[in-house]
């Protein structure tokens, strides 16, 4: 059933969980299956990374190296996985790059805050499940 998951992860604890969720829920089609790791960069996060290291293309490439543990883990279970490093507010880059693909699924981490900053602040997660097409499981 879940073939080809897109697995939002900013790197946090709760994207840990996801993951370790998202191979479970391939593990039956694990030889046909595929994880997409997304990581969406705002513009502030991304003006700082190119002043720490220098240049966009740099900072590309830190960001993925962030994330090679990851997939070798994966890998390492048996499913094929890459990372796509997306740039804009998070919500709107993930649910367009969510509805522009084929997934069986998107899977994100829970952020974990609390009812006044989910309110003030709305969380990605919610955001999500509201407008991607497909099937969104958040992991606590």
């Amino acid at each position: 059933m879940f073939k080809n998951i897109l697995l939002a992860t900013d790197g946090s604890e709760h994207s840990n969980r996801a993951i370790d969720q998202t191979l479970k829920m391939i593990s039956p089609y694990k030889d046909q299956g595929h994880i997409e790791l997304v990581y969406a960069v705002d513009g502030e996060k991304s003006k700082k990374d190119v002043l720490k290291y220098g240049d966009s293309h740099t900072a590309t490439a830190k960001r993925k190296e962030k994330f090679l543990d990851t997939i070798q883990h994966i890998e390492g279970q048996g499913v094929k996985a890459n990372i796509s490093i997306l740039h804009g507010e998070p919500s709107e880059t993930l649910i367009e790059y969510a509805n522009n693909g084929n997934y069986d699924c998107v899977v994100i981490g829970s952020r974990g805050r609390n009812k006044l900053q989910t309110l003030v602040l709305g969380s990605v997660s919610h955001k999500l499940v509201k407008y991607v097409k497909s099937p969104v499981v958040i992991i606590k």
